[in-house]
C-alpha cells in the first residue's frame, strides 16, 4: 500500500487569484502543437520541451529522443506525453536525480514540469515521500497527470515558467549541487561569510621556523662624519652678500 500524497499549503493565496501581467520581453513564448503547421514549427515545439526538461542551451546528441519525436511529429502521442518520455531518459536521469537528494529533484522537477517553483518545504517534503515510494517513474507520471499540470498546460502545451517572482528565468539552472550536497562537500573547506572558517584555516597553518646566522665584520666600517662647519658656512655666506654682479 502506497503512502498518499501528504497534504500542504501554499505559503501565500495568490494561487486563488488570476494573474494580471502586461507582456513584455520576459513573457514565456507558449508552443502548442495545434499552431504547428508545418515542420519547421513542430521542430520548435519539440526544441522547447528539451529547453524546459533538460534546462540545457546545447543539447547534446545522447539526449535525442528519435523515437518520441518521431511520434509527436506524426501526433501519435500528445506533448504532455512527450514531455513525460523526457523527464524518464536516462539522460534526466544522469543530469538531475543521480547528483542531488529528493528534496532538490523536487525542487527542479516543479520548476521544470509544473512551470513554478515549491510553495514551501512542506510541499517538498510531500513529494520527497512520493519518490521514496513510487520510484522517479512514479513521481513523473504524479506530476504530469496532476489536475494543476492539466489545468495549466493539458495536453498539447510545452510547460513553461508560469511566474517570476526572481531568479529569472528560473528553470534555466544548473540542476546539480544545490546547498544540500554543496555544505556536505565543502564542510571542510573555507566559506564565505564567516570568520570563524578563516580563523580554523589560520590555525590550521604550521609555518616553519627558518634561522639564518648572518656574520658581520664591523671593524672596517667607516662612519662619515655628518656633523656641519658652522665657521665656513658663516664665511661663504658672508662672501656671497659681498659679491657684485654687472647691470645689464
Amino acid at each position: 500500500m502506497s503512502i498518499p500524497l501528504l497534504s500542504y499549503k501554499p505559503s501565500s493565496q495568490n494561487q486563488r487569484v488570476a494573474g494580471y501581467e502586461v507582456p513584455n520581453e520576459d513573457t514565456p513564448r507558449t508552443y502548442r502543437i495545434e499552431n504547428c503547421i508545418d515542420n519547421g514549427d513542430l521542430e520548435e515545439l519539440i526544441w522547447a520541451a528539451y529547453r524546459q526538461v533538460f534546462s540545457e542551451h546545447e543539447i547534446l546528441n545522447s539526449f535525442r529522443q528519435a523515437d518520441l519525436e518521431s511520434q509527436v511529429k506524426n501526433r501519435a502521442i500528445t506533448v504532455r506525453d512527450f514531455i513525460r518520455g523526457l523527464a524518464k531518459t536516462e539522460g534526466f536521469y544522469r543530469l538531475v536525480v543521480e547528483k542531488n537528494s529528493n528534496y532538490r529533484v523536487v525542487e527542479v522537477c516543479l520548476k521544470r514540469i509544473l512551470g513554478r517553483a515549491p510553495y514551501n518545504k512542506d510541499e517538498e517534503i510531500a513529494w520527497s515521500i512520493k519518490i521514496a515510494t513510487k520510484g522517479l517513474s512514479g513521481f513523473i507520471d504524479a506530476l504530469v497527470d496532476s489536475e494543476e499540470y492539466q489545468s495549466n498546460f493539458g495536453n498539447n502545451t510545452v510547460p513553461y515558467q508560469r511566474r517570476r517572482y526572481k531568479d529569472r528565468p528560473f528553470n534555466l539552472v544548473t540542476p546539480s549541487y544545490a546547498d544540500y550536497w554543496r555544505d556536505q562537500e565543502e564542510s571542510a573547506r573555507y566559506k564565505w561569510g564567516n570568520v570563524r572558517n578563516f580563523l580554523d584555516m589560520a590555525r590550521a597553518i604550521n609555518p616553519k621556523a627558518v634561522t639564518n646566522t648572518v656574520t658581520v665584520n664591523t671593524a672596517n666600517i667607516k662612519i662619515p662624519d655628518m656633523t656641519r662647519d658652522n665657521t665656513a658656512q658663516e664665511t661663504r655666506v658672508s662672501i656671497n652678500s659681498q659679491a657684485s654682479f654687472p647691470l645689464r
